[in-house]
């Protein structure tokens, strides 16, 4: 029996393929959700504010069990995203959740990480990068602190999440 309930699915894209995979669902006439965020971008040559995915590959679709067919069909569509076997759905308040957190004019950070204190983490970036460190704690995604073991002394450091990943 197909479920002809409409639900939030999201979508996994080809890389880089986000916006024209938007673009054909919503010829197609499925009605589609990018998060888009501003963010300025510096060549060389100039500076220029740029609209590009929140998350990276991701999009959503309102779609029934019908359509599914459809959505795959689509230029830049890879597959559906899957939990505990079945194709993931997503409640309406969420996408709602995360339109109002795109309307405001907050700077967002997105990781594909999740890492508590006490993790071991590596420095990307910065001053102390390739330096092995422990999460201390994290303030808000901009603030975090950090132990270095390494030099032989415990030091704090105050860096963005934007600088480390997990080891």
């Amino acid at each position: 029996m197909i479920d002809h309930e409409y639900r939030w699915y999201p979508v996994y894209t080809r890389s880089r393929a986000e916006k024209k995979a938007f673009d054909e669902l919503i010829r197609k006439g499925i009605t589609t959700y990018l998060p888009l965020r501003k963010t300025l971008k510096q060549w060389s040559d100039r500076k220029k504010i740029i609209e590009e995915p929140l998350l990276k590959s991701y999009l959503f679709v309102y779609i029934s069990a019908k359509e599914y067919a459809e959505v795959l069909m689509t230029n830049g569509i890879a597959r559906f995203l899957y939990f505990s076997g079945k194709i993931a759905a997503m409640p309406d308040q969420q996408i709602e959740q995360l339109k109002l957190l795109l309307a405001t004019d907050e700077e967002l950070e997105v990781f594909d990480y999740d890492i508590k204190p006490g993790e071991k983490v590596i420095i990307k970036a910065g001053p102390f990068k390739d330096m092995v460190a422990e999460m201390v704690s994290i303030h808000n995604k901009q603030r975090i602190i950090l132990r270095l073991d390494n030099v032989g002394y415990s030091i704090n450091i105050n860096t963005s999440m934007a600088f480390v990943e997990p080891i």
